[in-house]
């Protein structure tokens, strides 16, 4: 039996392959007869050199010359299409990279495109959810290929392995780019140095019960003591106390964390939706009958700008310990 050709597109800052991609690859390696190749447009010595150790990649693409600039969708969309040909199934990342770029993909292959990929039965059968994540659907494209996104929660990032796979270096297909979209500037002033929210192990997440965006502060600064990234129910979103980047939920980020704090937050379904997957939730609320606690690995009930601030001291005071 042939293997099943599969193409992920791999997702990079120009200084690290974003972790989304090794959960993109675990999800190609999940059927026992793939072969997947990571096609990795633009990049530095060093990034291909972390997609070549992921387990599952039979070889890296390292397609075009190094660029400063971030890739736009428009322009890699005909390139990934130009590459298609030999391909059962064209994947990337569900994050905000893949959503632009895969279904221009589709589109410009006349391709059908599944969405939020949760399993793989087949090169042509899925399995996604509905319903914010309250039921799961089977569905199956009558043909392929199929070009899909990875719901990045449901899977753990592939391992490093021993052996780096090969690298096959070559220029960009000879394509007509479109014209109309340029990069103009990258700017994400929420996130400053804290870790990216889809990719972060440790997410602080504050919701309608901070009370505005100046009491913002205090979720920014447990969250700095925990190196973790920073999100916001859609509450806390529509009142302006956070930029919309930072939005969990089903309408916002779906993410899958290690340990996940939600600091006044009341649970909203469309807020759990976004969460599910996340290893431990810690719930921190006034409102001991909150839903986010129906959920919650651990609860705490109580004045937030009261339970925040002896958390953190807490915090120093483990992290003394240690020291000594």
């Amino acid at each position: 039996m042939s293997a099943v050709e599969i193409l992920v597109v791999a997702e990079h800052n120009g200084q690290q392959l974003n972790p989304a991609t090794a959960r993109a690859v675990r999800c190609a390696g999940s059927l026992s007869d793939a072969r997947v190749t990571l096609a990795v447009f633009n990049a530095p010595d060093p990034v291909l050199q972390q997609a070549a150790l992921l387990t599952g990649v039979a070889r890296v693409l390292a397609i075009g010359e190094v660029s400063a600039e971030p890739a736009l969708a428009a322009k890699l969309a005909p390139q990934i299409a130009a590459l298609a040909a030999p391909f059962a199934l064209l994947l990337g990342p569900a994050d905000t990279f893949g959503k632009d770029l895969m279904p221009r993909v589709a589109g410009l292959l006349g391709l059908p495109q599944v969405s939020d990929i949760m399993a793989l039965e087949t090169p042509t059968r899925f399995r996604r959810p509905v319903y914010a994540g309250n039921a799961i659907a089977t569905v199956e494209a009558s043909s392929g290929p199929v070009v899909g996104t990875v719901r990045t929660a449901s899977f753990q990032a592939a391992a490093s392995a021993t052996a780096p796979a090969p690298i096959e270096r070559q220029p960009a297909p000879a394509v007509e780019l479109p014209t109309h979209t340029r990069f103009v500037g990258l700017s994400s002033p929420a996130a400053g140095n804290r870790p990216d929210l889809q990719s972060a192990s440790r997410v602080v997440s504050g919701g309608r019960g901070v009370g505005s965006a100046e009491n913002f502060r205090i979720v920014y600064a447990l969250a700095d003591k925990l190196k973790a990234a920073v999100g916001a129910s859609r509450a806390a979103v529509d009142a302006g106390f956070v930029s919309n980047e930072l939005q969990v939920g089903q309408t916002g980020k779906i993410i899958a964390p290690e340990l996940y704090v939600a600091v006044g937050i009341s649970g909203a379904i469309q807020h759990l939706t976004g969460i599910r997957d996340a290893r431990t939730i810690v719930a921190i609320n006034k409102d001991a009958e909150a839903p986010i606690f129906e959920v919650a690995d651990l609860g705490l009930s109580g004045d937030l700008f009261q339970l925040l601030p002896e958390l953190e001291q807490a915090l120093d005071d483990n992290a003394k310990q240690r020291g000594a």
